[in-house]
């Protein structure tokens, strides 16, 4: 009936989430509202982890995409989990370490790096950078050299696979801004320029080709091409490459269309290929990071809001206006993304209305689904929006200066807010 095992209806025909009822949490804490499964988020990444034990030997390192869903709290968890994180910005990396995460388990991305960033992530010790462009290797040496440092890195490649997403998150094809090309022979030349730095620790090679992705195909032609990759790396300079770190994209179930592959598939099918690829090049079976973030907090998410109006035009469509919208959560309005939704107080009726549910903000696009299946909407009913832990939180913005939700987690028949909703002196805090 619902896209996650945590949803359930109880005998109020309410709508529960993690065994508590939505609307209770609802009037407890306020909407617009994120809610996230703390048991569920835990869950996923013991499940990552018993397949990087079971595939890889337990040679490997699961790195939560923390773009997904950034804050204390989750910092806290991945910790708790012996999980790495893979941070993107100076601000991901800042909050991990507020959080106690140790810095030896970070991944740092990003195609455009600045002096600051590098400088911080050298100055705390992150594990691992990965290494974009040309121009950043060049800056990544001289400003580990001025630090006293030498860091460990792995190079972004494009492997070239075309992951069959939306064109606006295909990350592993040769017009994109992340990475060294294979096919144009900038990666290999990033290579042999990198081999030669002095204080630069050249490790391994990454690459990640899209979000949301079903097909397991386009996975493994990605592990047999970096395979490749680093054979020729080794014939050119001499460096065994020790580290693959094969990004993520798994998709999630956001609709009843969404059918995802079951994570441990994934992992021993491109397993599979990685052991074949190393044997046959001579090479070691490589040190495996992988970086799930959606399929690890994106099921363990709801949004709930309160419904404020109904317009009926005859004819064209029914909209049922909320107390949120594209300042906290905006993919409908970028990519059309579809979700489920449930009127959580009418939970156990059935979906006879067929509404475009619109947001507060004053703009026309601000829409969060449209000719979505509801039950019958009024004032003052409470609408959950399904599957929305990732992307939602981390991309909201005070647009019309709207304050951002709290995020209440919910683990054990207990709830807590790990993230206090915004006030309105929050939102003139920098001002001057």
């Amino acid at each position: 009936m619902f896209v996650s095992n945590n949803l359930a209806v109880n005998e109020k025909g309410h709508l529960t989430f993690g065994g508590l009822d939505t609307v209770d949490l609802a009037v407890q804490y306020g909407t617009p509202l994120y809610l996230i499964d703390e048991d569920m988020v835990r869950d996923h990444c013991r499940q990552y982890k018993q397949s990087i034990e079971e595939y890889y030997d337990g040679k490997g390192l699961v790195c939560y995409a923390s773009k997904a869903l950034s804050c204390k709290e989750i910092y806290r968890i991945m910790k708790s989990e012996g999980c790495g994180v893979d941070t993107v910005s100076i601000g991901e990396i800042y909050t991990s370490l507020s959080a106690g995460f140790p810095a030896r388990d970070m991944v740092f991305h990003g195609n455009n790096k600045t002096e600051e960033a590098l400088s911080f992530a050298l100055e705390h010790g992150v594990g691992r950078i990965v290494v974009d462009n040309l121009t950043e290797l060049k800056k990544l040496n001289r400003l580990a050299g001025e630090a006293g440092k030498k860091p460990t890195i792995l190079l972004r490649v494009k492997p070239g696979v075309d992951a069959h997403t939306h064109s606006f998150i295909r990350t592993g094809q040769i017009d994109s801004k992340f990475g060294f090309a294979i096919e144009t022979g900038e990666a290999l030349e990033a290579a042999v320029e990198a081999a030669k730095m002095e204080h630069i620790n050249l490790v391994g090679a990454h690459c990640h080709i899209g979000s949301q992705i079903f097909d397991i195909d386009p996975f493994k032609l990605a592990a047999e091409v970096m395979l490749g990759y680093m054979k020729d790396v080794h014939e050119k300079t001499g460096v065994v490459l020790t580290e693959l770190n094969l990004g993520g994209g798994f998709g999630i179930k956001y609709t009843e269309e969404d059918a995802p592959v079951p994570y441990a598939d994934y992992m021993k099918q491109i397993s599979d290929v990685v052991k074949q690829k190393a044997a046959e090049y001579g090479l070691p079976v490589p040190f495996i990071l992988i970086e799930p973030g959606r399929s690890i907090v994106g099921p363990a998410g709801i949004t709930v809001y309160t419904v404020g109006t109904r317009k009926e035009i005859p004819n064209i469509r029914n909209y049922v206006s909320v107390d949120g919208g594209m300042c906290d959560n905006p993919r409908y309005a970028l990519y059309q993304s579809k979700y489920d939704a449930v009127l959580a107080n009418k939970a156990d009726q059935p979906k006879d209305d067929v509404v475009t549910i619109a947001g507060e903000c004053c703009e026309s696009g601000d829409l969060l689904g449209e000719n979505v299946p509801l039950q019958h909407a009024e004032s003052g009913d409470i609408l959950a929006v399904l599957a929305t832990g990732a992307y939602n939180y981390s991309m909201s913005s005070n647009y019309n200066r709207n304050m951002k939700p709290a995020i209440v987690a919910v683990s054990q028949g207990e709830s807590r807010v790990i993230v206090k909703r915004e006030t309105l002196d929050d939102l003139i805090r920098n001002d001057i």
